[in-house]
């Protein structure tokens, strides 16, 4: 599925979502491409657990410690998702999701930090990290310039 036709599923539910269709046209749909255009793939494997949440891992900077951060990992192949971190887990479930639908999920969701695409199959050094914060401020910025705003119960 290409990037504009998920962005039409995303804006065609988006007031299912609690988002206005002009804020999600305008501000938050743009957004997504733009982030989405710099990956190589238009869907992407994500790990569940069994309540039907994303697996999170928390990574510290080794040079401080205390800072840490919230990310998933997005895989481009159903077996580099299968095989992170060397365990095969029967619990988890591996979910393959559009990207932008992937990206809007990032958006709206506080206790995730970043997304950590991994590009290659099997490379595990080559990825792409997209920060929830950089995301929201770009859509803030598109809503201002718009003069729209985003409902609180959002972001």
């Amino acid at each position: 599925m290409y990037l504009d036709e998920q962005l039409e599923i995303l804006i065609k539910e988006a007031p299912q979502h609690g988002v206005p269709s002009p804020v999600m046209e305008k501000a938050v749909a743009p957004t997504l491409k733009f982030f989405a255009s710099q990956l190589e793939h238009s869907k992407y494997y994500v790990l569940h657990g069994q309540n039907r949440s994303w697996l999170v891992t928390t990574l510290s900077n080794r040079k401080k410690p205390q800072e840490e951060k919230r990310v998933i990992y997005g895989f481009t192949t159903r077996r580099d998702a299968e095989t992170f971190q060397g365990i095969i887990n029967p619990e988890i479930r591996i979910i393959s999701i559009p990207v932008t639908h992937l990206l809007f999920q990032l958006f709206s969701v506080e206790y995730i930090d970043s997304i950590i695409f991994r590009e290659t199959p099997g490379n595990k050094e080559q990825q792409i990290e997209i920060q929830r914060d950089k995301l929201q401020n770009i859509i803030q910025q598109q809503l201002r310039r718009l003069k729209l705003t985003i409902p609180p119960n959002l972001a």
